[in-house]
């Protein structure tokens, strides 16, 4: 089972490697496309074997006698790595068709590859040296997806995501200094490591804000949510479905494993840390909807989006209650699903019509109707409407707000995720609305199809599907999120 751990983390960045150095691979392009994606169709099942051995643990590199590249299979690692393979996989595939003529490919796909192996790495890191480690690493691969483009302007987008990245990181890498000053270790623990509250000292709450603050900063929170809108426009489709559906929740999971398995939330409940904490998530959830109803730009839209919904995840973190961690873990499920089809769609849409602006995809229906359709799926899931996933989702997370004992802010958090559906519906739905019903002056005569090829198709159509069965089936994941929740709260 050690060697199924190795195998699984490095494979995808090994196929990188393989896929830009091997001239018989990188020169071919049908080799190339069957090669990314059997690379990643393999390393889902890897991932999938290793649910199997919860509990498994490898020191897999000893630095110093306490610094060590630590490794260790649980249930939340596992939740995090099959979502992020699945999507990695279903992007890979539309970017087949979407990068059909584009002369730097290779290089995405490569990268594109070896980001993965990062992003697995730190769903089974076993302490705060380790997550930190692929952390970085996951940052400086993901550039490259950014600045595919080449343009000035993706070069600054490069630029500010690395900017605002780093800072974040670096948050994260003071807290292994004082974390290991104050708690004796940073290895993670279900339920943490920390003393009860009544002993916490003023200086463990600090650190511990600074650093969910830094990690933050990847999932898109206040007021280090900057780089998001910036670097989705730019980045082609297929990697704005995984920055926002994918890695906002390697930020996401690194504060899981700060909060539930480090310090412990029985430390930090009822402190200023989770007051501000909760504050800082509900001025993101607000503001993030508001941005994106006022966006004009399809992609910056669904940026703006994104910034509010991955904090919906945080909030239900900061509530501290196994209802609301229930709810923020099932969100983490329905937003990757709900947001790559989202992207994928805006994404087909501007390369089948060239369209980039809300306001000019009137009649969008009419040419493209199984990409219109499965946009409407995937925007009933983001607003929360039954039976898809985000309404369970959302439903757990009003839920456990309420029982969190948080005082006004018990109340004011379903509030405010209640406006920011309302203001989902406003930005997300008159596609819908437009795109099928354009007006009796539509010039239907000259409507011709531009539906996209079957490999752009196919996976928008798996996650509309997904989107739905995430609500209808969620009992199943309920189920084994509760073994989570039961082992920290």
């Amino acid at each position: 089972m050690n060697v199924l751990l190795i195998v699984a983390i490095f494979l995808p960045a090994l196929a990188g490697i393989a896929l830009y150095c091997v001239p018989a691979i990188r020169g071919s392009r049908p080799l190339r496309a069957r090669f990314a994606c059997g690379a990643l169709a393999v390393e889902l099942l890897l991932v999938l074997l290793l649910c199997r051995a919860q509990g498994l643990e490898l020191t897999l590199l000893r630095m110093t006698p306490t610094l060590a590249i630590f490794l260790r299979v649980d249930a939340v690692g596992c939740i995090f790595a099959v979502l992020m393979c699945v999507m990695w996989l279903l992007a890979a595939v539309f970017a087949l068709d979407y990068l059909g003529h584009d002369k730097h490919e290779a290089s995405f796909q490569a990268f594109n590859l070896t980001v993965l192996s990062a992003l697995v790495g730190q769903c089974f890191a076993g302490s705060m040296v380790t997550l930190y480690v692929f952390y970085e690493l996951m940052t400086l691969l993901s550039v490259p997806l950014v600045v595919h483009e080449r343009t000035p302007q993706a070069v600054a987008a490069g630029v500010k995501y690395l900017i605002y990245s780093i800072f974040g990181a670096m948050l994260g890498l003071m807290g292994i200094f004082f974390f290991t000053y104050y708690l004796g270790t940073v290895d993670f623990a279900a339920g943490g490591v920390a003393p009860l509250s009544g002993a916490v000292t003023p200086g463990l709450l600090v650190i511990t804000f600074l650093v969910i603050l830094g990690f933050g900063t990847k999932a898109g929170m206040f007021p280090m949510h900057g780089w998001l809108p910036t670097a989705h426009p730019v980045a082609p489709a297929p990697a704005s479905a995984v920055l926002s559906g994918v890695i906002t929740k390697a930020g996401v999971l690194a504060i899981v494993r700060v909060i539930y398995f480090l310090v412990g939330p029985q430390a930090l409940r009822g402190t200023w840390v989770q007051t501000a904490f909760m504050v800082l998530t509900l001025i993101t959830v607000f503001m993030g909807s508001m941005l994106a109803y006022r966006e004009p730009l399809l992609k910056k839209r669904l940026a703006y989006s994104t910034v509010s919904q991955v904090s919906y995840v945080l909030f239900g973190l900061s509530c501290m209650v196994p209802a609301a961690f229930s709810g923020a873990l099932l969100h983490v499920v329905a937003h990757s699903t709900i947001k790559d089809a989202l992207f994928l769609c805006a994404g087909a849409i501007i390369h089948q019509t060239g369209k980039t602006q809300v306001s000019d995809l009137r009649g969008i229906g009419k040419q493209m109707p199984v990409t219109t359709w499965c946009w409407t799926i995937a925007s009933l899931g983001l607003i929360g409407i039954p039976p898809t996933g985000g309404f369970v989702s959302k439903w757990q997370l009003a839920t456990g707000s309420l029982s969190s004992g948080m005082g006004a802010l018990s109340v004011i958090g379903p509030v405010v995720l209640i406006v920011s559906a309302l203001l989902t519906a406003a930005y997300l739905l008159p596609v819908t609305i437009n795109g099928f019903f354009p007006g009796s002056d539509y010039d239907y005569a000259s409507l011709e199809n531009k539906e996209g090829g079957r490999l752009m198709l196919v996976p928008m159509l798996i996650l509309a599907v997904g989107v739905v069965l995430t609500g209808v089936l969620a009992q199943p994941l309920m189920n084994v999120i509760a073994h989570v929740v039961a082992a920290v709260l």
